[in-house]
């Protein structure tokens, strides 16, 4: 497994490449986003691990030219700033995961392998269609969502979690399942990224059409329904 580590603190970097490559990983370095541009034209990576702050720019920016690119590979984000604000701008755009330094060498290890435990499931799954509820439909090869007709614009990450709720329907799903799924990591009951995931979501699917079809069972989780539970 291929991980480009963009971080230009020296210390941090060594410490990183050190335990990737003793943890049988082959890892290298990008100290800037210039750096990581030209990596990323020149080679495949299975994991990208990105810091926030960085010498020419910004590694949030750089999250989101890599996803204009077209590329889907996993981005874990380091950063020093915890902040529910911090962590969803992140996640908006575009990272997979986030990590608050400082943190345990185990522990990154254990988000890198959810990482790519997810992105092997996702390369094992059917064919693309079309999910449909209700007056919802999602077209999993284009990945276009619609309600009554009308095309509905969403970010990667609120498509995986429409993706989520339309392969499940009235189904309650925990918040737990939701992150481990749709992020590949262990939910945080000290955030809310999940809630402010979902209102998102309920915002755009459900503003100007009739009918809720999100809906929270207190204390479980959500469920895509077509009446409160």
């Amino acid at each position: 497994m291929h991980i480009l580590v963009v971080e230009d603190e020296p210390k941090v970097a060594s410490f990183l490449l050190k335990g990737l490559r003793e943890s049988q990983y082959h890892a290298s370095l990008a100290v800037d986003v210039f750096a990581a541009k030209q990596a990323l034209q020149a080679d495949d990576y299975n994991v990208i691990i990105i810091d926030v702050l960085l010498p020419d720019g910004n590694g949030m920016d750089l999250c989101r030219y890599i996803r204009k690119q077209d590329l889907f590979t996993p981005i874990l984000m380091l950063t020093a700033l915890n902040s529910i604000d911090n962590k969803v701008t992140g996640l908006q755009a575009g990272a997979d995961d986030y990590l608050v330094k400082p943190f345990h060498f185990n522990e990154l290890l254990a988000r890198i392998e959810a990482l790519l435990r997810r992105t092997a499931r996702m390369q094992t799954q059917p064919q693309p269609g079309v999910l449909t509820f209700a007056d919802l439909k999602l077209n999993t090869g284009s990945k276009v969502a619609e309600r009554a007709g009308t095309e509905i614009i969403l970010t990667a990450k609120e498509y995986a979690l429409l993706e989520l709720f339309m392969q499940h329907p009235n189904k309650t799903l925990s918040r737990d399942y939701i992150a481990e799924r749709v992020w590949g990591i262990d939910f945080d009951t000290k955030t809310n990224f999940i809630d402010v995931y979902v209102n998102y979501l309920r915002k755009k699917i459900e503003k100007g059409f009739e009918g809720k079809l999100i809906h929270t069972n207190i204390g479980m989780g959500y469920i895509l329904k077509e009446r409160a539970c």
